[in-house]
């Protein structure tokens, strides 16, 4: 059914939803990426991060590239023309649909966030080549059927997707059940899908304190795991060597070696048969 909200109600939905006096996950990862798109709240959130642990910036890139590094193998490798990507974050350079069209112009992007900055946003991630094709949805990652639902306007769900969960995982709480939402949405893609993920682990105590402090504050909590908890995840699946291990190790570029961040979250990418 169509929404009959005005757009001015819809706009002061979104103003209600920013809670500009509390920190925003995307908009502290905004930040620490350099970016604009941030409140004071979320700044000083993130400085007090660096202040207890001076290297996340750097972790936040590293999530980057990764990103980047598994698009390239699923497009050019695996032959993945079309992606699903939970907890897209604020645009930044190199989002998912500029590194899949920029080998294959015909990949199909759909991204999925809640956070109502993103969502305003969300115009900068809709610049598809003609030949592809871009879309948001505005939805939560524990409404893994509604997400299915609305991608499926988008992508052909008879054919491979490429499901991308960068640091979304960690913001789901065990009450939630991370591992049955993982399920649920790779259970509606097809044989021949993969799934990509990556995400904080709880091995260094200076980034654990860091992220009690940022929960204590934030309008969202984080959950670091250990490595075989995030490496669960992957369960039913086969995994693209080198399997689930150190962001930075992942398939790393020769040319562009990973050197300026300490190994506090894995990555892996998978095959689901």
């Amino acid at each position: 059914m169509e929404s009959m909200e005005s757009p001015e109600s819809s706009r002061g939905d979104i103003r209600d939803r920013l809670q500009t006096d509390r920190p925003h996950s995307a908009r502290v990862w905004n930040y620490l990426l350099g970016g604009k798109d941030n409140y004071p709240v979320d700044s000083e959130v993130g400085d007090a991060i660096l202040t207890t642990f001076p290297e996340f910036a750097a972790v936040a890139r590293l999530q980057r590239r990764f990103l980047a590094r598994a698009v390239r193998f699923l497009v050019q490798e695996a032959g993945i023309r079309q992606f699903l990507d939970i907890g897209t974050g604020l645009p930044t350079a190199d989002n998912t649909h500029e590194l899949a069209q920029r080998i294959a112009p015909e990949s199909r992007i759909v991204y999925v966030d809640n956070d109502p900055l993103v969502l305003v946003h969300a115009e900068a991630l809709l610049t598809s080549s003609p030949e592809g094709a871009c879309a948001y949805v505005d939805a939560d990652v524990r409404d893994p059927e509604r997400i299915l639902a609305e991608a499926a306007k988008t992508l052909d769900f008879s054919r491979p997707v490429a499901l991308t969960m960068l640091g979304i995982v960690g913001q789901i709480s065990d009450a939630d059940r991370p591992a049955d939402l993982v399920s649920a949405l790779l259970s509606g893609l097809p044989s021949g899908s993969y799934l990509a993920l990556s995400d904080g682990t709880d091995s260094n105590e200076a980034l654990n304190t860091a992220v009690a402090a940022y929960n204590k504050q934030s309008a969202n909590t984080y959950h670091l795991r250990s490595p075989e908890k995030i490496a669960s995840y992957f369960a039913g699946l086969d995994l693209v060597e080198p399997g689930v291990v150190a962001t930075a190790s992942w398939r790393p570029d020769p040319d562009a070696p990973e050197t300026d961040a300490p190994d506090v979250s894995v990555a892996g990418v998978a095959l689901k048969k």
